[in-house]
Protein backbone atom coordinates (compact mmCIF):
# COMPACT_ATOMS: atom_id res chain seq x y z
CA UNK A 1 0.00 0.00 0.00
CA UNK A 2 3.22 2.46 0.78
CA UNK A 3 4.78 1.48 -2.84
CA UNK A 4 1.33 2.29 -4.51
CA UNK A 5 1.33 5.80 -2.46
CA UNK A 6 4.11 6.53 -3.17
CA UNK A 7 3.65 6.10 -7.08
CA UNK A 8 0.82 7.85 -6.89
CA UNK A 9 2.29 10.59 -5.60
CA UNK A 10 4.87 10.51 -7.59
CA UNK A 11 2.55 10.60 -11.03
CA UNK A 12 0.67 13.81 -9.25
CA UNK A 13 3.70 16.07 -9.56
CA UNK A 14 4.08 14.75 -13.51
CA UNK A 15 -0.21 15.15 -13.95
CA UNK A 16 -2.05 16.87 -11.01
CA UNK A 17 -5.49 15.84 -12.56
CA UNK A 18 -4.76 12.39 -11.25
CA UNK A 19 -6.38 11.59 -7.66
CA UNK A 20 -5.04 10.07 -5.21
CA UNK A 21 -5.00 6.87 -4.04
CA UNK A 22 -6.72 7.84 -0.53
CA UNK A 23 -9.01 10.30 -2.55
CA UNK A 24 -10.41 7.55 -5.30
CA UNK A 25 -10.61 4.96 -1.84
CA UNK A 26 -12.99 7.07 -0.22
CA UNK A 27 -14.99 8.53 -2.85
CA UNK A 28 -15.24 4.68 -4.21
CA UNK A 29 -16.21 3.27 -1.10
CA UNK A 30 -19.48 2.55 -1.43
CA UNK A 31 -18.98 1.73 -5.41
CA UNK A 32 -16.71 -1.32 -5.19
CA UNK A 33 -16.50 -2.15 -8.84
CA UNK A 34 -14.21 0.54 -11.15
CA UNK A 35 -15.91 3.61 -12.31
CA UNK A 36 -14.44 7.13 -14.21
CA UNK A 37 -13.85 10.06 -12.55
CA UNK A 38 -14.35 13.88 -13.94
CA UNK A 39 -13.62 16.97 -12.39
CA UNK A 40 -16.32 18.78 -10.13
CA UNK A 41 -17.19 22.31 -10.84
CA UNK A 42 -15.61 24.90 -8.19
CA UNK A 43 -18.93 25.68 -6.50
CA UNK A 44 -18.98 21.49 -5.18
CA UNK A 45 -15.77 21.61 -3.88
CA UNK A 46 -14.40 21.16 -0.55
CA UNK A 47 -10.52 20.87 0.44
CA UNK A 48 -9.46 18.23 3.26
CA UNK A 49 -5.53 17.98 4.17
CA UNK A 50 -4.21 14.47 2.62
CA UNK A 51 -0.68 13.43 3.55
CA UNK A 52 0.83 10.44 2.27
CA UNK A 53 4.11 8.55 3.11
CA UNK A 54 6.46 6.66 0.49
CA UNK A 55 8.38 4.81 3.43
CA UNK A 56 8.05 1.51 4.28
CA UNK A 57 7.31 0.08 8.45
CA UNK A 58 11.21 -0.21 8.08
CA UNK A 59 12.30 2.90 6.76
CA UNK A 60 13.63 5.57 9.57
CA UNK A 61 13.05 8.60 7.15
CA UNK A 62 10.88 11.28 7.95
CA UNK A 63 7.75 10.89 5.21
CA UNK A 64 8.02 13.81 2.22
CA UNK A 65 4.75 15.85 2.23
CA UNK A 66 2.24 16.12 0.04
CA UNK A 67 0.08 18.79 -1.41
CA UNK A 68 -3.32 18.96 -0.04
CA UNK A 69 -5.81 16.25 -1.95
CA UNK A 70 -8.93 18.32 -3.20
CA UNK A 71 -10.60 14.51 -2.87
CA UNK A 72 -13.82 16.20 -4.28
CA UNK A 73 -12.48 17.09 -7.35
CA UNK A 74 -13.72 14.20 -8.87
CA UNK A 75 -17.01 12.45 -9.36
CA UNK A 76 -17.86 8.78 -10.12
CA UNK A 77 -19.64 8.58 -13.51
CA UNK A 78 -20.76 4.98 -14.04
CA UNK A 79 -20.72 1.80 -11.73
CA UNK A 80 -21.56 -1.52 -12.06
CA UNK A 81 -22.83 -3.75 -9.28
CA UNK A 82 -24.61 -3.02 -6.39
CA UNK A 83 -22.93 -2.86 -2.77
CA UNK A 84 -24.94 -4.62 0.00
CA UNK A 85 -25.57 -3.57 3.03
CA UNK A 86 -22.64 -5.01 4.94
CA UNK A 87 -19.90 -4.16 2.52
CA UNK A 88 -18.94 -1.17 3.99
CA UNK A 89 -18.85 -0.40 7.74
CA UNK A 90 -15.87 2.03 8.35
CA UNK A 91 -16.26 5.26 9.76
CA UNK A 92 -16.90 6.97 5.60
CA UNK A 93 -19.40 4.48 5.11
CA UNK A 94 -21.56 5.57 8.36
CA UNK A 95 -20.89 8.94 7.71
CA UNK A 96 -22.39 8.55 3.94
CA UNK A 97 -25.52 6.60 5.56
CA UNK A 98 -25.85 9.47 7.74
CA UNK A 99 -26.27 12.26 5.15
CA UNK A 100 -28.75 9.97 3.19
CA UNK A 101 -30.74 8.58 5.38
CA UNK A 102 -34.37 9.35 5.50
CA UNK A 103 -35.84 8.62 8.80
CA UNK A 104 -39.18 9.65 8.26
CA UNK A 105 -40.02 7.81 4.74
CA UNK A 106 -39.08 4.49 6.47
CA UNK A 107 -40.80 5.28 9.50
CA UNK A 108 -43.55 6.04 7.18
CA UNK A 109 -43.61 2.43 5.12
CA UNK A 110 -42.63 0.87 8.38
CA UNK A 111 -45.99 2.30 10.75
CA UNK A 112 -47.89 1.31 6.91
CA UNK A 113 -46.61 -2.18 7.34
CA UNK A 114 -47.38 -2.46 10.74
CA UNK A 115 -50.74 -0.87 10.62
CA UNK A 116 -51.74 -3.20 8.03
CA UNK A 117 -50.78 -6.07 9.96
CA UNK A 118 -52.80 -5.28 12.85
CA UNK A 119 -55.98 -4.53 10.72
CA UNK A 120 -55.14 -8.12 9.09
CA UNK A 121 -54.53 -9.70 12.38
CA UNK A 122 -57.74 -8.33 13.92
CA UNK A 123 -59.86 -8.96 10.59
CA UNK A 124 -58.55 -12.68 10.80
CA UNK A 125 -59.62 -12.96 14.42
CA UNK A 126 -63.02 -11.11 13.98
CA UNK A 127 -66.21 -13.28 13.72
CA UNK A 128 -67.09 -11.94 10.38
CA UNK A 129 -64.76 -13.78 8.63
CA UNK A 130 -66.22 -17.59 9.15
CA UNK A 131 -69.72 -15.96 8.05
CA UNK A 132 -68.28 -13.72 4.94
CA UNK A 133 -65.36 -15.78 3.91
CA UNK A 134 -65.82 -14.91 0.52
CA UNK A 135 -65.99 -11.24 0.83
CA UNK A 136 -63.08 -11.66 2.80
CA UNK A 137 -61.00 -13.29 0.37
CA UNK A 138 -61.70 -10.95 -2.43
CA UNK A 139 -61.49 -8.24 -0.86
CA UNK A 140 -57.58 -9.82 -0.28
CA UNK A 141 -57.34 -10.97 -3.16
CA UNK A 142 -57.95 -7.56 -4.74
CA UNK A 143 -55.35 -5.39 -2.54
CA UNK A 144 -52.56 -8.01 -2.86
CA UNK A 145 -53.13 -7.52 -6.79
CA UNK A 146 -53.02 -3.80 -6.42
CA UNK A 147 -50.02 -3.89 -4.13
CA UNK A 148 -48.30 -6.61 -7.58
CA UNK A 149 -49.98 -3.91 -10.41
CA UNK A 150 -48.60 -0.69 -8.69
CA UNK A 151 -45.27 -2.17 -7.42
CA UNK A 152 -42.95 0.76 -8.96
CA UNK A 153 -44.81 3.52 -7.05
CA UNK A 154 -44.99 1.32 -3.58
CA UNK A 155 -41.50 0.18 -3.89
CA UNK A 156 -42.62 -3.29 -2.89
CA UNK A 157 -41.55 -6.25 -4.72
CA UNK A 158 -44.43 -8.04 -5.90
CA UNK A 159 -42.98 -11.89 -4.74
CA UNK A 160 -43.20 -10.73 -1.46
CA UNK A 161 -46.57 -9.58 -2.38
CA UNK A 162 -47.93 -12.58 -3.79
CA UNK A 163 -46.46 -14.39 -1.05
CA UNK A 164 -48.30 -12.49 1.76
CA UNK A 165 -51.36 -12.74 -0.07
CA UNK A 166 -51.26 -16.32 -0.27
CA UNK A 167 -50.59 -16.74 3.26
CA UNK A 168 -52.99 -14.42 3.91
CA UNK A 169 -56.34 -16.23 1.57
CA UNK A 170 -55.30 -19.93 3.06
CA UNK A 171 -55.49 -18.83 6.40
CA UNK A 172 -58.84 -17.18 6.16
CA UNK A 173 -59.59 -20.19 3.77
CA UNK A 174 -58.65 -22.35 6.95
CA UNK A 175 -61.00 -19.95 9.23
CA UNK A 176 -64.35 -20.65 7.07
CA UNK A 177 -63.65 -24.09 6.07
CA UNK A 178 -65.94 -26.72 7.69
CA UNK A 179 -63.06 -27.51 9.33
CA UNK A 180 -59.01 -27.39 9.51
CA UNK A 181 -58.51 -30.51 8.32
CA UNK A 182 -60.41 -30.00 5.25
CA UNK A 183 -58.55 -26.61 4.75
CA UNK A 184 -55.39 -28.49 5.18
CA UNK A 185 -56.33 -31.54 2.66
CA UNK A 186 -57.33 -28.73 0.15
CA UNK A 187 -53.77 -26.69 0.58
CA UNK A 188 -52.14 -30.23 0.21
CA UNK A 189 -53.88 -30.62 -3.14
CA UNK A 190 -52.84 -27.14 -4.11
CA UNK A 191 -49.06 -27.09 -3.31
CA UNK A 192 -48.69 -30.91 -5.24
CA UNK A 193 -49.99 -28.81 -8.46
CA UNK A 194 -48.66 -25.56 -8.26
CA UNK A 195 -44.84 -27.27 -6.96
CA UNK A 196 -45.11 -29.30 -10.59
CA UNK A 197 -45.11 -26.06 -12.53
CA UNK A 198 -42.70 -24.56 -9.81
CA UNK A 199 -40.20 -27.30 -10.62
CA UNK A 200 -40.39 -27.06 -14.34
CA UNK A 201 -40.18 -23.47 -14.31
CA UNK A 202 -36.62 -24.16 -11.91
CA UNK A 203 -35.24 -26.68 -14.48
CA UNK A 204 -36.13 -24.97 -17.68
CA UNK A 205 -34.82 -21.63 -16.66
CA UNK A 206 -31.36 -23.38 -15.38
CA UNK A 207 -31.16 -24.98 -18.40
CA UNK A 208 -31.44 -22.03 -20.25
CA UNK A 209 -28.47 -19.80 -18.15
CA UNK A 210 -26.34 -22.69 -18.33
CA UNK A 211 -26.63 -22.71 -22.56
CA UNK A 212 -26.65 -19.01 -22.37
CA UNK A 213 -23.17 -18.98 -19.99
CA UNK A 214 -21.29 -20.94 -22.74
CA UNK A 215 -22.36 -18.58 -25.42
CA UNK A 216 -24.41 -21.06 -27.18
CA UNK A 217 -26.66 -18.89 -28.25
CA UNK A 218 -24.07 -17.42 -30.36
CA UNK A 219 -24.77 -19.83 -33.12
CA UNK A 220 -28.02 -18.06 -33.94
CA UNK A 221 -26.48 -14.67 -33.45
CA UNK A 222 -23.53 -15.30 -35.92
CA UNK A 223 -25.98 -16.01 -38.55
CA UNK A 224 -27.64 -12.82 -38.69
CA UNK A 225 -25.87 -10.60 -41.45
CA UNK A 226 -27.82 -8.72 -43.30
CA UNK A 227 -28.22 -5.01 -42.65
CA UNK A 228 -31.23 -4.07 -44.73
CA UNK A 229 -34.03 -2.47 -42.42
CA UNK A 230 -37.08 -4.45 -43.44
CA UNK A 231 -34.76 -7.39 -44.03
CA UNK A 232 -33.70 -7.00 -40.23
CA UNK A 233 -37.11 -6.78 -39.19
CA UNK A 234 -38.39 -9.63 -40.60
CA UNK A 235 -35.02 -11.85 -39.30
CA UNK A 236 -35.63 -10.90 -35.62
CA UNK A 237 -38.89 -11.87 -35.95
CA UNK A 238 -38.62 -15.18 -36.97
CA UNK A 239 -35.97 -16.27 -34.97
CA UNK A 240 -37.46 -14.89 -32.02
CA UNK A 241 -40.58 -16.75 -33.03
CA UNK A 242 -38.67 -20.07 -33.46
CA UNK A 243 -36.10 -19.53 -30.61
CA UNK A 244 -39.24 -18.69 -28.41
CA UNK A 245 -41.07 -21.87 -29.30
CA UNK A 246 -37.99 -24.09 -28.20
CA UNK A 247 -37.14 -21.66 -24.72
CA UNK A 248 -39.68 -19.31 -22.98
CA UNK A 249 -40.25 -15.82 -24.01
CA UNK A 250 -38.71 -14.11 -21.13
CA UNK A 251 -35.27 -16.10 -21.94
CA UNK A 252 -35.81 -15.58 -25.82
CA UNK A 253 -36.20 -11.77 -25.42
CA UNK A 254 -33.56 -11.47 -23.19
CA UNK A 255 -31.09 -13.21 -26.16
CA UNK A 256 -32.73 -11.28 -28.86
CA UNK A 257 -32.37 -7.73 -27.37
CA UNK A 258 -28.85 -8.10 -26.29
CA UNK A 259 -27.96 -9.71 -29.87
CA UNK A 260 -30.43 -5.67 -30.74
CA UNK A 261 -27.28 -3.88 -28.98
CA UNK A 262 -24.54 -5.30 -30.37
CA UNK A 263 -26.51 -5.29 -34.39
CA UNK A 264 -28.06 -1.84 -34.40
CA UNK A 265 -26.92 1.38 -32.90
CA UNK A 266 -29.06 3.24 -30.23
CA UNK A 267 -32.20 4.79 -32.09
CA UNK A 268 -35.99 4.41 -32.56
CA UNK A 269 -35.47 1.93 -35.04
CA UNK A 270 -33.91 -0.27 -32.68
CA UNK A 271 -36.63 0.20 -30.27
CA UNK A 272 -38.91 -1.04 -33.17
CA UNK A 273 -36.85 -4.14 -33.37
CA UNK A 274 -37.30 -4.81 -29.66
CA UNK A 275 -40.98 -4.43 -30.17
CA UNK A 276 -40.86 -6.72 -32.56
CA UNK A 277 -38.93 -9.25 -30.21
CA UNK A 278 -41.61 -8.71 -27.61
CA UNK A 279 -44.10 -9.82 -30.45
CA UNK A 280 -42.71 -12.57 -31.65
CA UNK A 281 -41.55 -13.90 -28.49
CA UNK A 282 -45.03 -14.08 -27.23
CA UNK A 283 -46.89 -15.27 -30.67
CA UNK A 284 -43.82 -18.25 -30.72
CA UNK A 285 -44.55 -19.48 -27.20
CA UNK A 286 -48.42 -19.74 -27.45
CA UNK A 287 -48.45 -23.22 -30.24
CA UNK A 288 -45.96 -25.00 -27.97
CA UNK A 289 -46.65 -26.70 -24.23
CA UNK A 290 -43.23 -25.12 -22.99
CA UNK A 291 -42.60 -21.38 -24.76
CA UNK A 292 -44.93 -19.94 -22.31
CA UNK A 293 -45.80 -20.17 -18.82
CA UNK A 294 -49.64 -20.29 -19.29
CA UNK A 295 -49.29 -22.67 -21.99
CA UNK A 296 -46.80 -25.17 -19.35
CA UNK A 297 -49.76 -24.39 -17.01
CA UNK A 298 -52.60 -25.58 -19.51
CA UNK A 299 -50.25 -28.58 -20.32
CA UNK A 300 -49.45 -29.88 -16.97
CA UNK A 301 -52.62 -29.95 -15.78
CA UNK A 302 -54.43 -31.94 -18.70
CA UNK A 303 -56.08 -29.45 -20.86
CA UNK A 304 -53.81 -29.28 -24.06
CA UNK A 305 -51.60 -31.90 -25.49
CA UNK A 306 -48.71 -31.47 -27.21
CA UNK A 307 -49.53 -32.37 -31.32
CA UNK A 308 -52.88 -30.98 -30.94
CA UNK A 309 -51.60 -27.38 -29.44
CA UNK A 310 -49.20 -27.39 -32.18
CA UNK A 311 -51.76 -28.28 -34.84
CA UNK A 312 -54.07 -26.05 -33.77
CA UNK A 313 -52.46 -22.73 -32.96
CA UNK A 314 -49.13 -22.71 -35.03
CA UNK A 315 -51.49 -21.13 -38.25
CA UNK A 316 -52.98 -18.46 -35.98
CA UNK A 317 -49.51 -17.54 -33.80
CA UNK A 318 -48.14 -16.84 -37.41
CA UNK A 319 -50.69 -14.90 -38.47
CA UNK A 320 -50.22 -12.87 -35.24
CA UNK A 321 -46.62 -12.18 -36.35
CA UNK A 322 -46.83 -11.34 -39.50
CA UNK A 323 -49.62 -9.08 -39.40
CA UNK A 324 -47.89 -6.52 -37.27
CA UNK A 325 -44.33 -7.03 -38.89
CA UNK A 326 -46.33 -6.24 -42.17
CA UNK A 327 -47.95 -3.21 -40.98
CA UNK A 328 -44.39 -2.03 -39.16
CA UNK A 329 -42.56 -2.78 -42.62
CA UNK A 330 -44.17 0.86 -43.96
CA UNK A 331 -43.48 3.00 -40.66
CA UNK A 332 -41.09 5.89 -41.25
CA UNK A 333 -38.29 4.37 -38.95
CA UNK A 334 -37.83 1.25 -40.73
CA UNK A 335 -37.81 2.74 -44.23
CA UNK A 336 -35.86 5.54 -42.73
CA UNK A 337 -32.98 3.48 -41.31
CA UNK A 338 -29.96 2.49 -42.42
CA UNK A 339 -27.76 -0.31 -40.72
CA UNK A 340 -23.54 -0.44 -40.47
CA UNK A 341 -21.94 -3.65 -39.42
CA UNK A 342 -20.89 -4.14 -36.49
CA UNK A 343 -18.10 -6.47 -34.98
CA UNK A 344 -19.30 -6.45 -31.35
CA UNK A 345 -20.86 -9.85 -32.07
CA UNK A 346 -17.97 -11.44 -34.04
CA UNK A 347 -15.74 -10.66 -30.79
CA UNK A 348 -17.14 -12.91 -28.39
CA UNK A 349 -16.22 -16.05 -27.88
CA UNK A 350 -18.10 -19.66 -27.36
CA UNK A 351 -17.31 -21.05 -24.32
CA UNK A 352 -15.35 -24.53 -24.44
CA UNK A 353 -17.65 -27.36 -25.52
CA UNK A 354 -20.32 -24.48 -25.92
CA UNK A 355 -21.61 -26.28 -29.21
CA UNK A 356 -22.25 -29.51 -27.17
CA UNK A 357 -23.98 -27.69 -24.08
CA UNK A 358 -26.20 -26.11 -26.41
CA UNK A 359 -27.02 -29.28 -28.43
CA UNK A 360 -27.98 -31.02 -24.86
CA UNK A 361 -29.49 -28.41 -23.46
CA UNK A 362 -32.22 -27.84 -26.32
CA UNK A 363 -32.45 -31.48 -27.09
CA UNK A 364 -33.42 -31.82 -22.95
CA UNK A 365 -36.02 -28.94 -23.53
CA UNK A 366 -37.91 -30.82 -26.74
CA UNK A 367 -37.28 -34.60 -25.09
CA UNK A 368 -39.88 -33.34 -22.15
CA UNK A 369 -43.13 -34.08 -23.85
CA UNK A 370 -41.60 -37.57 -25.62
CA UNK A 371 -40.54 -38.42 -21.98
CA UNK A 372 -44.03 -37.39 -20.40
CA UNK A 373 -45.64 -39.71 -22.56
CA UNK A 374 -43.40 -42.53 -22.78
CA UNK A 375 -43.24 -42.81 -18.60
CA UNK A 376 -46.61 -41.23 -17.96
CA UNK A 377 -45.07 -39.16 -15.47
CA UNK A 378 -45.09 -35.24 -14.60
CA UNK A 379 -43.27 -33.15 -17.12
CA UNK A 380 -41.30 -31.88 -14.52
CA UNK A 381 -39.88 -35.26 -13.86
CA UNK A 382 -38.79 -35.16 -17.18
CA UNK A 383 -37.02 -31.37 -16.66
CA UNK A 384 -34.92 -32.97 -14.31
CA UNK A 385 -33.78 -35.63 -15.76
CA UNK A 386 -32.12 -32.89 -18.55
CA UNK A 387 -31.16 -30.87 -15.92
CA UNK A 388 -29.35 -33.90 -13.78
CA UNK A 389 -28.14 -35.12 -17.33
CA UNK A 390 -26.57 -31.52 -18.29
CA UNK A 391 -24.88 -30.98 -14.90
CA UNK A 392 -22.81 -34.10 -15.01
CA UNK A 393 -21.91 -32.84 -18.37
CA UNK A 394 -21.08 -29.74 -17.43
CA UNK A 395 -19.12 -31.18 -14.61
CA UNK A 396 -17.01 -33.28 -16.57
CA UNK A 397 -15.90 -31.23 -19.48
CA UNK A 398 -14.73 -28.38 -16.70
CA UNK A 399 -13.36 -30.62 -14.40
CA UNK A 400 -10.37 -29.26 -12.51
CA UNK A 401 -10.39 -25.93 -14.47
CA UNK A 402 -11.22 -22.90 -11.75
CA UNK A 403 -11.79 -20.19 -14.17
CA UNK A 404 -14.58 -22.31 -15.07
CA UNK A 405 -16.86 -22.28 -12.11
CA UNK A 406 -19.15 -19.87 -13.71
CA UNK A 407 -20.06 -22.13 -16.12
CA UNK A 408 -21.07 -24.79 -13.96
CA UNK A 409 -24.65 -25.43 -12.65
CA UNK A 410 -24.60 -23.95 -9.47
CA UNK A 411 -23.62 -20.36 -10.36
CA UNK A 412 -26.05 -20.97 -13.01
CA UNK A 413 -29.09 -21.45 -9.78
CA UNK A 414 -26.95 -18.29 -8.69
CA UNK A 415 -28.10 -16.34 -11.63
CA UNK A 416 -31.69 -17.64 -12.49
CA UNK A 417 -34.59 -15.46 -11.83
CA UNK A 418 -35.80 -16.85 -8.37
CA UNK A 419 -38.01 -13.73 -7.73
CA UNK A 420 -39.81 -15.05 -10.30
CA UNK A 421 -40.55 -18.01 -9.49
CA UNK A 422 -41.76 -16.95 -5.85
CA UNK A 423 -43.86 -14.68 -7.22
CA UNK A 424 -45.33 -17.90 -9.47
CA UNK A 425 -45.82 -19.77 -6.20
CA UNK A 426 -47.62 -16.63 -4.84
CA UNK A 427 -50.13 -16.35 -7.66
CA UNK A 428 -50.67 -19.64 -8.14
CA UNK A 429 -51.00 -20.01 -4.03
CA UNK A 430 -53.69 -17.12 -3.95
CA UNK A 431 -55.98 -18.27 -7.02
CA UNK A 432 -56.17 -22.21 -5.64
CA UNK A 433 -57.38 -20.61 -2.25
CA UNK A 434 -59.77 -18.89 -4.36
CA UNK A 435 -60.94 -22.09 -6.29
CA UNK A 436 -61.04 -24.29 -2.94
CA UNK A 437 -63.45 -21.48 -1.67
CA UNK A 438 -65.53 -21.84 -4.94
CA UNK A 439 -65.14 -18.30 -5.32
CA UNK A 440 -64.04 -19.09 -9.22
CA UNK A 441 -67.24 -21.23 -9.92
CA UNK A 442 -69.43 -18.75 -9.16
CA UNK A 443 -67.48 -16.27 -11.64
CA UNK A 444 -67.72 -18.96 -14.40
CA UNK A 445 -71.28 -19.48 -13.80
CA UNK A 446 -71.60 -15.58 -13.83
CA UNK A 447 -69.69 -15.33 -17.38
CA UNK A 448 -71.73 -18.13 -18.75
CA UNK A 449 -74.95 -16.68 -17.78
CA UNK A 450 -74.34 -13.01 -19.10
CA UNK A 451 -71.68 -13.96 -22.01
CA UNK A 452 -73.05 -17.20 -23.77
CA UNK A 453 -70.45 -17.44 -26.44
CA UNK A 454 -67.20 -19.44 -24.96
CA UNK A 455 -64.95 -17.94 -27.78
CA UNK A 456 -66.09 -14.10 -26.27
CA UNK A 457 -65.09 -15.04 -22.94
CA UNK A 458 -61.48 -16.58 -24.36
CA UNK A 459 -61.00 -12.96 -26.24
CA UNK A 460 -61.65 -11.43 -23.06
CA UNK A 461 -59.67 -13.02 -21.27
CA UNK A 462 -56.74 -12.16 -24.02
CA UNK A 463 -57.59 -8.47 -23.58
CA UNK A 464 -57.16 -8.44 -20.28
CA UNK A 465 -53.86 -9.87 -20.24
CA UNK A 466 -52.69 -6.80 -21.62
CA UNK A 467 -53.39 -5.29 -18.57
CA UNK A 468 -53.39 -8.19 -15.45
CA UNK A 469 -50.75 -10.43 -15.62
CA UNK A 470 -51.68 -13.60 -17.81
CA UNK A 471 -50.39 -16.39 -15.20
CA UNK A 472 -53.46 -15.40 -12.82
CA UNK A 473 -55.93 -15.06 -15.40
CA UNK A 474 -55.50 -18.67 -16.58
CA UNK A 475 -54.77 -19.96 -13.11
CA UNK A 476 -58.00 -18.40 -12.42
CA UNK A 477 -59.56 -19.93 -16.12
CA UNK A 478 -58.45 -23.23 -15.08
CA UNK A 479 -60.33 -22.93 -11.38
CA UNK A 480 -63.51 -21.59 -13.44
CA UNK A 481 -64.12 -23.96 -16.19
CA UNK A 482 -62.80 -27.37 -15.27
CA UNK A 483 -62.16 -30.63 -18.17
CA UNK A 484 -65.80 -31.74 -17.46
CA UNK A 485 -67.14 -28.44 -18.89
CA UNK A 486 -64.56 -28.27 -21.77
CA UNK A 487 -62.67 -31.37 -22.14
CA UNK A 488 -59.31 -31.91 -23.08
CA UNK A 489 -57.60 -30.15 -26.24
CA UNK A 490 -61.38 -28.25 -26.95
CA UNK A 491 -61.23 -25.37 -28.57
CA UNK A 492 -61.88 -23.12 -25.30
CA UNK A 493 -58.37 -24.17 -24.17
CA UNK A 494 -56.35 -23.82 -26.97
CA UNK A 495 -58.16 -20.11 -27.68
CA UNK A 496 -57.69 -19.73 -23.84
CA UNK A 497 -53.74 -20.42 -24.40
CA UNK A 498 -53.58 -18.29 -27.58
CA UNK A 499 -55.44 -15.29 -26.28
CA UNK A 500 -53.25 -15.22 -23.20
CA UNK A 501 -50.14 -15.73 -24.94
CA UNK A 502 -50.26 -12.92 -27.52
CA UNK A 503 -52.61 -10.48 -25.99
CA UNK A 504 -49.91 -9.07 -23.28
CA UNK A 505 -48.04 -7.97 -26.36
CA UNK A 506 -50.97 -5.00 -26.74
CA UNK A 507 -49.27 -3.17 -23.51
CA UNK A 508 -45.72 -3.71 -22.95
CA UNK A 509 -46.78 -4.43 -19.11
CA UNK A 510 -48.61 -6.85 -20.48
CA UNK A 511 -46.10 -9.96 -20.52
CA UNK A 512 -42.69 -10.80 -19.19
CA UNK A 513 -41.27 -10.00 -22.15
CA UNK A 514 -42.02 -6.52 -22.27
CA UNK A 515 -41.23 -6.13 -19.25
CA UNK A 516 -38.44 -7.28 -19.80
CA UNK A 517 -37.64 -5.36 -23.08
CA UNK A 518 -39.04 -2.19 -21.19
CA UNK A 519 -36.42 -2.15 -18.89
CA UNK A 520 -33.42 -3.53 -21.01
CA UNK A 521 -33.92 -0.43 -23.29
CA UNK A 522 -35.68 2.00 -20.74
CA UNK A 523 -38.63 2.08 -23.25
CA UNK A 524 -41.26 4.17 -22.12
CA UNK A 525 -44.61 2.80 -21.58
CA UNK A 526 -46.97 5.86 -23.78
CA UNK A 527 -43.91 5.02 -26.34
CA UNK A 528 -44.98 1.47 -27.13
CA UNK A 529 -48.52 2.29 -26.84
CA UNK A 530 -48.38 5.16 -29.55
CA UNK A 531 -45.70 3.36 -31.92
CA UNK A 532 -46.74 -0.70 -31.35
CA UNK A 533 -49.93 -1.07 -29.40
CA UNK A 534 -52.02 -0.42 -32.42
CA UNK A 535 -50.12 -3.26 -34.61
CA UNK A 536 -50.11 -5.57 -31.77
CA UNK A 537 -53.80 -5.28 -31.85
CA UNK A 538 -54.32 -6.06 -35.52
CA UNK A 539 -51.88 -9.24 -35.16
CA UNK A 540 -54.07 -10.35 -32.00
CA UNK A 541 -57.50 -9.88 -33.67
CA UNK A 542 -56.16 -11.49 -37.49
CA UNK A 543 -54.63 -14.24 -35.44
CA UNK A 544 -58.23 -14.88 -33.26
CA UNK A 545 -59.94 -14.81 -36.66
CA UNK A 546 -57.84 -17.35 -38.42
CA UNK A 547 -58.16 -19.92 -35.65
CA UNK A 548 -61.70 -19.74 -35.71
CA UNK A 549 -61.60 -19.80 -39.65
CA UNK A 550 -59.82 -22.83 -39.61
CA UNK A 551 -61.92 -24.40 -37.00
CA UNK A 552 -64.62 -23.78 -39.03
CA UNK A 553 -63.11 -25.10 -42.11
CA UNK A 554 -61.40 -27.97 -40.16
CA UNK A 555 -57.80 -26.72 -41.27
CA UNK A 556 -54.69 -27.48 -39.02
CA UNK A 557 -51.08 -28.68 -39.78
CA UNK A 558 -51.19 -32.24 -41.62
CA UNK A 559 -51.91 -34.72 -39.37
CA UNK A 560 -49.46 -37.32 -40.71
CA UNK A 561 -47.27 -35.40 -37.50
CA UNK A 562 -49.75 -37.91 -35.14
CA UNK A 563 -47.17 -40.76 -36.41
CA UNK A 564 -43.99 -39.47 -35.15
CA UNK A 565 -43.75 -42.10 -31.70
CA UNK A 566 -45.08 -41.01 -28.61
CA UNK A 567 -46.20 -37.25 -29.69
CA UNK A 568 -49.18 -38.04 -30.15
CA UNK A 569 -50.29 -38.75 -26.70
CA UNK A 570 -48.18 -36.34 -25.01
Amino acid sequence: MALTSCLLAGARAASPSLPSSASLTRRQHHRPLAASVVPLPPSKRWRRDLRFSCASSSSSSPPPPVPPEDSSDFELLETTGNCDPLCSVDEVSSQYFEANYKPKNDLRKALTIFATALAGAAAINHSWVAANQDIAMVLVFAIGYAGIIFEESLAFNKSGVGLLMAVCLWVIRSIGAPSTDVAVQELSQTTVEVSEIVFFLLGAMTIVEIVDAHQGFKLVTDNISTRNSKTLLWVIGIVTFFLSSVLDNLTSTIVMVSLLRKLVPPSEYRKLLGAVVVIAANAGGAWTPIGDVTTTMLWIHGHITTLKIIQGLFIPSVVSLAVPLALMSFTSEVNESSQKSSSLVSSEQMAPRGQLVLAVGVGALVFVPVFKALTGLPPFMGMMLGLGILWILTDAIHYGDSERQTLKVPQALSRIDTQGILFFLGILLSVGSLESAGILRQLANYLDANIPNSDLIASAIGVASAVVDNVPLVAATMGMYDLTSYPQDSDFWQLIAFCAGTGGSMLIIGSAAGVAFMGMEKVDFFWYFRKVSGFALAGYAAGITCYLAAQNLHLSLPTSLAEIPFISGS
